[in-house]
């Protein structure tokens, strides 16, 4: 019996161990599979999905060497949050450890780049087009706020939709002992819950990746 409702997502409670993070490296073991192996459907889909995610972030960048990071960052996060629906398998990118080490280091590297190579151009950006003058030093206060919280919302926003989904599973799946004569129903609606989150586990790495681009794409490279 848990102590509480968040005591799931705790490093300690899965047998106790602290090897919990090492299933972030679990997908890498499956990787190196399909270069080796026939090209099958899997491995058709997997290139698939990275042609579409290259022709859609280069559009973004306007460059195609800036892609492979963004597209490296998808498949990350998506198969962290995959790993994550299995049971007892530790749910890494529920954490803001997890998260923020991914938003962080990326945003930080295009304020640096971005400030010190084309400081007039980030400048230009705290101030939107067409703004009054009398509201100038106002936007350029809430531009700046807006840019330094970045990091934290592409953090927050990827850890609250995994733990949500998953308190939602796990409540459920508590009723199901109490509620012995709705267990059909039950069933059928944590089957739906965990197409759900498969759609979310997707969606969600594809905005981080996405919102990742926009935020490189502000950043003037010429």
């Amino acid at each position: 019996m848990m102590s509480n409702l968040f005591s799931s997502f705790d490093p300690s409670t899965n047998f106790n161990l602290s090897l919990n993070w090492t299933s972030s490296l679990l997908g890498f073991i499956f990787i190196p599979l399909m270069y080796w192996l026939i090209p099958n459907r899997f491995s058709i889909l997997i290139f698939l999905i990275l042609n579409i995610l290259h022709k859609e972030f280069k559009i973004l960048t306007k460059k195609n060497s800036s892609t492979l990071i963004f597209i490296a960052l998808f498949y990350l996060i998506l198969m962290n949050n995959f790993l994550g629906l299995f049971p007892y398998i530790f749910t890494s990118s529920s954490h803001l450890i997890f998260t923020l080490s991914l938003a962080l280091p990326l945003w930080l590297t295009f304020m640096i780049y971005g400030w010190l190579t084309n400081t007039y151009h980030m400048f230009a950006h705290l101030v939107p087009q067409g703004t009054p003058p009398l509201l100038m030093p106002l936007m350029v206060c809430i531009e700046t706020v807006s840019n330094i919280i970045r990091p934290g919302t592409l953090a927050v926003r990827l850890t609250a939709n995994m733990i949500a989904g998953h308190l939602l599973l796990t409540l459920l799946g508590n009723t199901g002992s109490m509620l012995n004569y709705l267990l059909i129903i039950l069933i059928i609606t944590q089957i739906f819950l965990i197409i759900l989150e498969s759609a979310v586990a997707i969606i969600q790495s594809y905005v981080f990746a996405v919102l990742s681009t926009l935020y490189s794409s502000e950043v003037n490279y010429d």
